[in-house]
């Protein structure tokens, strides 16, 4: 397959790595030129557009197979949420329509489920987000979802919290000695390890269903004391001191408590799980940390 990745980093980078060892033939986007060296060293042609800017769309190739946008954002408010998810979906779709892929997959995110009550959440629970971020990236899904409608092979993934080499928010917080145990801990973590995401992304790619979405979060959601003892003692470090948090201060973090269903991304999508637990995920990257300071 001809394979477009817009959004060659921590993710889109491996992702194409994994796709040229399988034979297909992949381009990856960026807005930088800094990367291009990079990208052919692993066989990945590079692209240079930003898709904020559409005219910097207009003078590339545009027949591809599959099309994957795992944009980040990296970090920021409302207005740069809404600039490169909402409007460079948009901007995407314009470009593509014209000659559309077999599929066009869009990583979203499992910010966009509110629910604060410890409930188990499906894709057909309600995606109310209060977070302004995470408003508009419910409205670039409905964007997309309509365009599988009319034609436009779009589907989503909505991703937990990526972990994996140099990347791990509430692991790094504990390394750094920053981390808290909030309200005694019982808030629930749905994470995924990237490499889990890569395969996620190829299962959408191959057997995806446009207009569909599928929560992409390994097999066991976790609490957050549950975490921090595990580390602990993996570690040998003492536990993160206590500190008090409520629902009102989640919600106006946009901090949410729920437990992230994957059962039809492995039913539907038959995605087999590198790491299917946070356990199974972090060992590796602690054996991996302890072998880079050997």
């Amino acid at each position: 397959m001809r394979v477009l990745i817009v959004g060659c980093g921590y993710v889109g980078l491996p992702l194409g790595i994994e796709l040229v060892r399988q034979g297909h033939t992949v381009s990856g986007l960026r807005r930088s030129l800094a990367a291009e060296k990079e990208l052919q060293r692993v066989g990945i042609q590079p692209l240079h557009a930003d898709i904020t800017l559409p005219e910097t769309l207009a003078a590339l190739p545009r027949e591809f197979d599959w099309v994957v946008n795992c944009t980040a954002s990296g970090g920021g408010d409302a207005d740069n949420y809404r600039k490169i998810y909402l409007e460079g979906n948009h901007n995407l779709h314009a470009w593509l329509a014209p000659s559309p892929p077999k599929k066009f997959v869009y990583t979203s995110s499992t910010s966009v489920y509110a629910q604060n009550d410890g409930s188990l959440v499906t894709e057909a629970s309600p995606a109310e987000p209060e977070a302004p971020t995470a408003k508009i990236l419910v409205e670039t899904e409905k964007f997309l979802l309509a365009q599988a409608r009319n034609q436009f092979p779009a589907l989503i993934l909505r991703v937990a919290g990526i972990y994996g080499p140099a990347r791990g928010h509430a692991f790094k917080q504990y390394l750094r000695g920053e981390a808290r145990i909030e309200d005694g801990g019982a808030r629930w973590l749905n994470m995924i390890h990237r490499d889990d995401v890569i395969g996620a992304i190829i299962a959408a790619l191959e057997r995806g269903t446009p207009g569909e979405i599928y929560n992409a979060v390994d097999n066991e959601p976790v609490s957050q004391l549950h975490f921090f003892e595990w580390l602990a003692a993996q570690l040998q470090k003492p536990l993160p001191p206590r500190a008090p948090g409520d629902t009102e201060t989640w919600r106006k973090r946009g901090v949410t408590n729920k437990r992230v269903s994957n059962a039809r991304l492995r039913a539907e999508l038959r995605h087999q799980f590198k790491f299917p637990d946070f356990r199974a995920g972090y060992a590796a990257e602690i054996a991996h940390m302890a072998a880079d300071h050997g």
